[in-house]
C-alpha cells in the first residue's frame, strides 16, 4: 500500500493512502441465492482443506509461540522486577505515599501476573493463530486476480504462518527489551514539571464508601437490564444476519466472510450469553469507578451523582447498540464540576449508533465511495515504505550521512533516522493537507474506515491538532524548509547550518512556535517507536538505506563504541555509584556521556 501521508478534512478528518476498486457482488435475490449455492460446495472443500492444514500446522505455531515467547517474559523479567521498582522510586512526579503504595499493592499483582499471562496467552494464542490462519489463507487463495489457484490452495497458509509466527516472538522481544525500557526511562527522567500525583489521605474514606455504594447499587441495577435485554439482542442479531445472508449485505459481502458469518448465525446465542456476562462483569468496574469520581472531584457528593448517571450511561449505550429507541428512563446528573453542556452532548453522540446491529450501509452507497476499512499495520507499513522513498532521496542530497545509517544499524539510535526521518514524513503530509484537497482516485482515510483501535486514535488526533496549526500559521516557504530541517535533524544547530536551510525567523515568537511544533512531532514520533511491529520495520528500512548509501557512496564508517542500553545500565548501576562516589571526573563524563548517547 503507497502511502501520501496526507490528511484532510472532507467532510471528516481523513489520511489519504491509495486503494484498489472492489468487486460489487451480485444484485437481485435470485442472483444472489444461486451464487450462494454455486459457491456452498467450493467453500466446503476449502474448509475441509484449511482445517486440515490447520490441524498439521498449529502444535508447530503453539510450540513456537510459546518457546519463544516463554524464554523471553521469563528472562527478561527479573530485570523488569528491579527496573520498574527503580524507576517508581525515582520518578520524579510521584509522591512518597503514592510510590509507597505502588510498590506494596500494584506493583507485585502486575510483576507476578506477567509472566502468567504472558505464558498462558502465548499457549492460547500460538494454538488458536496456527489453526484459524492456513484457514484464511485456503479461502483467500480463491481470490480475483491470482494465478495458478489450485497451487496456492494448497501452499497458501503453510510457511507463511511458521515465518510469522517467528514475528510475533521477535515484536515480543523488541518489546519487552526496547519499548519497555523506552518507557520506563521516561518515567524516570522526564518528569513533568507542573504535574505531582501524590495520595490524598483526606479524601480516601469518601472514596472507599463512594465505590461501595456503587457496587450496591449498579452491579444488580446493570445487571437486570442486560439480561432484560438479551433475548431482544438474539432475535434482532437472527433477523440482521439471515437478512444479510441472503443480501449478501454486511459480513456477508466479502466471499471470504460468507462461512464464518454464517457460522455466526450458529454461534449467536453464545454471543449474547457472553455479551450478558461482559455487561454484568462491566458493571463492577462501572459501580465501582465512583470511588474514582469522588477522589478526583475531592467530592462524596459527586461520587453519589456518577453512581446515578452510570445506569444512565449503560442505558444508552445498550440502546445504541441494539438501534432501540434512544433516551433512558434513569436520570444524568452532572457528576464533574467542570463538565459543561456542551461536553455533555459531545461525550453523548460519542458513543451514539456504534453500529453492532444497525442496518449495514447499502451496497450502492459503500461500493459508490469505495469504503475499504483500513488497519493500523498496513498504515504502518506505507509510512516506512514513504520513509524509503524519502531516505533514499535525502541520502543523494547529503541531509541523511553514513554515521546516521551507521549508528541506528549498530543500535546507538540516531534521532536522524529514529525520529527524524519518520517525523519529517508525517510533517509533509501534515503541511500538504493544510494547503490542497484529497484526490479524487485515492482512498480516504476517514471517521468512516479509519481502524478501530482505541491507540491508533491517541496518534492521529494529536497529527490532526498539529494540522490544523500549521493551518493557521500560514507559514512562508521558508519557514516551512526551517521546519522540515528542525523537525528531520533534530534541532541540531550545526546540522542545520550545513544543511543549506535558509535563516530561521526573525521573530523570536514564530521561531519558538516552530520549535514547539517539532517538538510535538518529534515526540507523538517517539511513541510510535514503542509501537510491536516498529521495530522489525525499522531494521528493514535501515538495510535499505545502508544499501543504497553503500551503492552510492561506499559503505557507512563503523563506529567501535557502542553505547550502552537501558539494560546494560541496569547491570552496571553499582559501577556507576561507584563512580561517582570516588569522584572520577573522567569516568563520570564517560558514563554521562553514554547515557546521553543511548
Amino acid at each position: 500500500m503507497n502511502i501520501l501521508v496526507y490528511i484532510e478534512v472532507v467532510g471528516g478528518n481523513c489520511f489519504s493512502v491509495s486503494g484498489s476498486e472492489l468487486m460489487e457482488p451480485p444484485s437481485g435475490f435470485c442472483a444472489s441465492l444461486l451464487s450462494f449455492i454455486h459457491f456452498l460446495p467450493f467453500f466446503i472443500g476449502l474448509l475441509v482443506l484449511g482445517t486440515i492444514k490447520g490441524l498439521i500446522l498449529f502444535p508447530l505455531t503453539c510450540l513456537i509461540m510459546t518457546i519463544g515467547n516463554s524464554t523471553i517474559i521469563i528472562g527478561l523479567w527479573p530485570a523488569h522486577v528491579i527496573w520498574t521498582y527503580y524507576c517508581v522510586l525515582r520518578a520524579k512526579q510521584f509522591g512518597p505515599l503514592l510510590k509507597l503504595v505502588i510498590c506494596i499493592c500494584v506493583l507485585p499483582v502486575l510483576l507476578i501476573s506477567w509472566p502468567v499471562v504472558g505464558i498462558v496467552g502465548s499457549i492460547i494464542g500460538g494454538a488458536v493463530y496456527g489453526f484459524l490462519q492456513p484457514i484464511f489463507a485456503t479461502i483467500e487463495a480463491v481470490e480475483e486476480g491470482k494465478d495458478d489457484k489450485l497451487f496456492h490452495c494448497f501452499v497458501d497458509g503453510t510457511w507463511s504462518t511458521i515465518e510469522r509466527s517467528f514475528m510475533v516472538v521477535r515484536d515480543l522481544k523488541d518489546v519487552c527489551f526496547l519499548s519497555y525500557f523506552s518507557v520506563m526511562d521516561d518515567l524516570r527522567q522526564n518528569g513533568p514539571p507542573n504535574k505531582y500525583y501524590e495520595i490524598r489521605l483526606l479524601y480516601l474514606p469518601g472514596a472507599l464508601l463512594a465505590t461501595v455504594i456503587g457496587l450496591l447499587v449498579d452491579v444488580p441495577v446493570i445487571s437486570v437490564i442486560a439480561v432484560c435485554k438479551g433475548p431482544y439482542m438474539l432475535f434482532k442479531g437472527w433477523h440482521r444476519l439471515f437478512h444479510d445472508l441472503v443480501g449478501r449485505e454486511g459480513p456477508f459481502l466479502e466471499t471470504i466472510c460468507v462461512p464464518f458469518a454464517g457460522l455466526a448465525i450458529l454461534l449467536w446465542p453464545l454471543a449474547v450469553a457472553g455479551a450478558v456476562l461482559a455487561s454484568i462483569l462491566a458493571s463492577y468496574f462501572l459501580g465501582a469507578y465512583a470511588g474514582i469520581v469522588a477522589y478526583q472531584e475531592s467530592s462524596f457528593k459527586f461520587g453519589l451523582r456518577y453512581v446515578i448517571a452510570a445506569l444512565s450511561l449503560y442505558d444508552e449505550y445498550s440502546n445504541d447498540i441494539l438501534d432501540m429507541p434512544e433516551g433512558t428512563c434513569f436520570p444524568r446528573p452532572q457528576y464533574r464540576k467542570n463538565m459543561d453542556s456542551s461536553v455533555r452532548a459531545s461525550g453523548s453522540v460519542s458513543v451514539s449508533r456504534p453500529g453492532s446491529l444497525r442496518r449495514a450501509p447499502s451496497r450502492s452507497s459503500s461500493m459508490k465511495n469505495n469504503i475499504v476499512e483500513l488497519k493500523s499495520l498496513e498504515l504502518l507499513d506505507g509510512l516506512f515504505k514513504e520513509c524509503c522513498i524519502v531516505g533514499e532521496r535525502m541520502i543523494s542530497e547529503g541531509l541523511i550521512t553514513g554515521k546516521d545509517i551507521e549508528e541506528a544499524k549498530s543500535g546507538k539510535g540516531s534521532n536522524v533516522i529514529t525520529i527524524g526521518l519518520p517525523a519529517y514524513v508525517l510533517l509533509q503530509g501534515l503541511l500538504r493537507s493544510a494547503k490542497v484537497n484529497s484526490m479524487d482516485d485515492e482512498t480516504e482515510l476517514t471517521i468512516t474506515n479509519r481502524p478501530r483501535e482505541k491507540f491508533f486514535e491517541w496518534f492521529l488526533n494529536p497529527l490532526l491538532i498539529i494540522k490544523d496549526q500549521i493551518k493557521a500559521e500560514n507559514l512562508s516557504a521558508s519557514e516551512e524548509d526551517y521546519l522540515c530541517k528542525l523537525v528531520l535533524l533534530s534541532g541540531d544547530a550545526e546540522r542545520l547550518k550545513i544543511s543549506g536551510v535558509g535563516p530561521a525567523p526573525e521573530s523570536e515568537v514564530k521561531r519558538a512556535e516552530l520549535e514547539a511544533l517539532a517538538r510535538r512531532l518529534q515526540g507523538i514520533t517517539k511513541s510510535m517507536t514503542r509501537f510491536p511491529t516498529f521495530k522489525r520495520r525499522f531494521d528493514d528500512l535501515v538495510k535499505t538505506l545502508y544499501d543504497d548509501h553503500a551503492e552510492k557512496h561506499g559503505p557507512p564508517p563503523a563506529t567501535m563504541n557502542r553505547s550502552k542500553s537501558a539494560f546494560g545500565r541496569l547491570i552496571s548501576l553499582k559501577s556507576v555509584r561507584g563512580a561517582r562516589t570516588y569522584g572520577s571526573s573522567q569516568g563520570s563524563q564517560h558514563i554521562v556521556r553514554d547515557e546521553e548517547n543511548s
